[in-house]
């Protein structure tokens, strides 16, 4: 019986592993696209986000199945929880790189924006894709260290975030409203994810010490 728990409790972790890589897939993929205007590329992100939904609902058979039929406590049931919620936040950074091929699909054959706007977001999503490798490191290893480098590279993002209205606000650009409308769509998108990626960091350091989350911490995860 114990066996069968132990067996239950690897799989869980290897599904958390498979969807957290999934993302990580999705969001290089839809920056890619955008990148290119690809718009095979975006496809394909978009048609992939039911396996990143379907991987979330597998976690959470498995966690409920785990909670009900295990009763798991301390670090194991640390562990069940912690996937749940996870594998939450996870499915949600698949859905704002969904919504990133979303905007480079509806652009086709052109690209989103042009000039200096273009080359902040190719920045700003090719940083975004970055996070969700290190997500996908960090659940799959643990490496705490990795957890705090995405937290530190969190102000990359929210910095480059506030550069786009600065882009929106200059009546010198002679922005079309369509263009208006990606580029504070784009750049809330791209924020996002990386702010799901500190959501993840906090959480892991949490899954793999036991040690409460302090009010800042709560807070930012709250947020998301």
């Amino acid at each position: 019986m114990r066996e069968q728990f132990r067996q239950q409790m690897q799989e869980l972790s290897d599904t958390l592993v498979l969807q957290a890589k999934a993302a990580a897939k999705a969001m290089s993929g839809a920056a890619a696209s955008l990148k290119d205007a690809n718009l095979a590329l975006a496809e394909r992100v978009i048609d992939a986000d039911h396996s990143i939904d379907m991987l979330e609902r597998n976690i959470d058979d498995m966690g409920i199945s785990l909670l009900a039929r295990q009763a798991p406590v301390a670090g194991d049931l640390r562990t069940v929880v912690s996937a749940l919620r996870l594998s939450a936040t996870l499915e949600r950074m698949g859905d704002l790189a969904r919504h990133v091929a979303y905007v480079a699909r509806g652009r086709f054959p052109h690209a989103v924006v042009q000039g200096e706007v273009k080359d902040l977001f190719e920045e700003m999503a090719t940083k975004a894709a970055e996070v969700g490798v290190l997500v996908a490191r960090l659940v799959e290893t643990q490496d705490l260290s990795i957890a705090d480098r995405i937290i530190a590279d969190d102000d990359v993002l929210d910095d480059l975030h506030t550069r786009t209205f600065d882009y929106v606000l200059d009546e010198s650009l002679e922005l079309t409203r369509q263009e208006i409308v990606d580029i504070i769509l784009l750049g809330r998108y791209l924020e996002r994810f990386g702010d799901h990626g500190v959501s993840v960091a906090h959480r892991m350091r949490f899954l793999v010490t036991g040690m409460a989350l302090d009010a800042e911490e709560m807070d930012q995860i709250e947020e998301f």
